[in-house]
């Protein structure tokens, strides 16, 4: 069976994480089955520099980040900006699915 790798990658203080947990829960439903989903809490500056964290939170498919932002050169633990808003349910979804190349 093919699965997508979903993570989410965030820190607790950051309020946009609530936002996104919920939002990649509502996507997820009814199709656990066909992802993984990985929770990376990222605490510490080594952390965030080795993994390259983009910000809190920040959310890969398959490895690429959901607005593919890229990858920073020195990266540090602060929540992220989204110009369009915290990625709803429906596009998170959306790019998931497109990964399965399942149609709805």
């Amino acid at each position: 069976m093919n699965t997508v790798k979903v993570e989410i990658q965030f820190f607790e203080d950051c309020p946009n994480y609530k936002v996104m947990r919920e939002n990649l829960k509502t996507a997820l439903s009814g199709i656990e089955d066909k992802t993984e989903l990985i929770s990376t809490e990222v605490t510490e500056t080594d952390t965030a520099q080795r993994i390259k964290f983009r910000g809190s939170p920040t959310l890969l498919i398959n490895g690429k980040d959901i607005e593919n932002f890229p990858a920073p050169d020195n990266a540090s633990l602060s929540c992220r900006y989204y110009p369009k808003g915290v990625p709803d349910a429906e596009k998170i979804r959306n790019t998931i699915l497109k990964y399965l190349s399942v149609k709805e």
